[in-house]
């Protein structure tokens, strides 16, 4: 079990109280996170948030490719607390609160900023320079066993994220020529379509800005920087950080001190992205929303949409860039899926692809939830709670991100495990 107090950091001289008589300040508390996507960005904004005022602070954020560039860049960016049967997720309400709370953070430190949009070469105009697109989520019924369950789980939805139960008429009313096989859909009005990479983007600068803020307006000095570089191994690290978080997805295995050690899936999906062209066919509606079937299109505007994903399990290969053959087999497994429900989709072309590779983690008696600790054991340090694990967000990142990383800092700063609750920590046999 991690230690609740930080005694072991006091004792190697890690943490230090600086002496009544001294006139100069205390060095920085330094936190290490590696990674710059959902997970390491929700933990670098909230350990800024959630620390002492007056506390010298210095986070380094780790990562090759920047901000945004692995796995979480490149979701679907389709957000909602439930399950494809419509159930609830497991502590569902927090996530979707949590996630709402720092969606509005990244939305107020875009709204005066020119930095996005310079730094992103694939940014729709669809989406008019902003983070979120609130135009709701359709979901079909594809089978009777389908729709019987989505009616019974539908029941117990959220206030803050209704499910709305259409016949066909009343869904070709929002998505004209759309194809419902047994008359039914559940409709999300107030499920969300984000732009992942214009998130994670605005979120980093929300961090920044924070860190400046904090610094102004209290007694304690707030850094924030971030590297672009890799971190091999966790010994290259040694002796510079109060403790350091590994939220480097899937990655997090490639680590040799982590390599077979957690209980993580490999899942590589490829997402494909489709325009009308403007000679030909009938635009999406303007406020159409994004829908989810065995395969799902996330609206990006009347022209432009992305669709996905395919599930190519134990793959390793974490490139962005998908081959020409990559991409065809793409296709051909999800273009029938999403004809099935929107045939309209064939007047469509296609205008490219990426892809991610996706942390899975193991099945639970609440569902797949990811991997929250410290794994100080794993790794071999034997004082003090230094390394920690956000990891096996799996297709759920969006979801989980803000509220995991949430409890990911306030455990983190109070070197106190046991702030996580259990389901999350009980992967590792340390907790069983």
């Amino acid at each position: 079990m991690a230690q609740s107090l930080c005694s072991g950091l006091h004792s190697r001289g890690l943490l230090t109280t600086p002496s009544s008589s001294s006139s100069l300040s205390p060095p920085p508390l330094r936190y290490a996170v590696l990674g710059a996507g959902f997970a390491g960005l929700s933990v670098a904004w909230h350990l800024l948030r959630e620390s002492a005022k007056d506390l010298n602070l210095r986070i380094d954020i780790y990562d090759e490719i920047g901000i945004g560039g692995g796995a979480s860049g490149i979701s679907g960016g389709l957000l909602h607390p439930y399950s494809p049967k419509a159930k609830l997720l497991w502590r569902g309400a927090e996530c979707w609160n949590e996630c709402l709370k720092l969606l509005s953070v990244a939305e107020s430190a875009a709204m005066d900023s020119q930095e996005l949009d310079s730094a992103i070469s694939d940014f729709d105009p669809h989406f008019h320079g902003l983070i979120v697109r609130k135009r709701g989520i359709l979901r079909p019924a594809v089978s009777m066993k389908n729709l019987l369950l989505l009616s019974d789980n539908a029941r117990n939805c959220l206030p803050r994220c209704r499910i709305e139960t259409l016949d066909e008429d009343a869904a070709q009313n929002i998505v004209p020529n759309l194809r419902l096989p047994l008359n039914k859909a559940f409709y999300m009005p107030q499920a969300l379509n984000i732009h992942p990479k214009r998130y994670v983007q605005a979120l980093y600068l929300a961090c920044k800005n924070l860190a400046k803020e904090l610094s102004t307006s209290s007694v304690g000095e707030k850094e924030l920087h971030l590297h672009k570089k890799n971190v091999h191994k966790l010994v290259d690290l040694e002796g510079e950080y109060q403790a350091v978080i590994i939220c480097l997805g899937a990655k997090a295995d490639m680590l040799p001190e982590l390599a077979g050690r957690i209980p993580l899936r490999t899942c590589r999906g490829v997402v494909a992205h489709l325009k009308l062209l403007d000679d030909i066919g009938e635009e999406y509606p303007e406020l159409g929303p994004s829908i989810l079937s065995d395969a799902w299109l996330a609206i990006q505007g009347p022209r432009s949409l992305y669709m996905g994903s395919t599930w190519e399990w134990k793959s390793r290969n974490s490139s962005p860039n998908v081959s020409t053959s990559e991409a065809s087999q793409a296709l051909e497994e999800l273009l029938p899926k999403a004809y099935a429900v929107y045939p309209d989709l064939k007047n469509w072309t296609f205008a490219g692809a990426r892809a991610g590779l996706r942390a899975m983690p193991p099945l639970t008696p609440h569902g797949s939830l990811p991997l929250l600790g410290c794994v100080d054991d794993i790794v071999g340090e034997s004082m003090g709670c230094k390394y920690w694990l956000f990891a096996g967000l799996g297709a759920r990142g969006l979801l989980y991100h803000s509220w995991l990383g949430k409890l990911m800092a306030q455990a983190v700063l109070a070197c106190n495990e046991q702030l996580i609750p259990s389901e999350l920590i009980s992967w590792n046999k340390r907790n069983q």
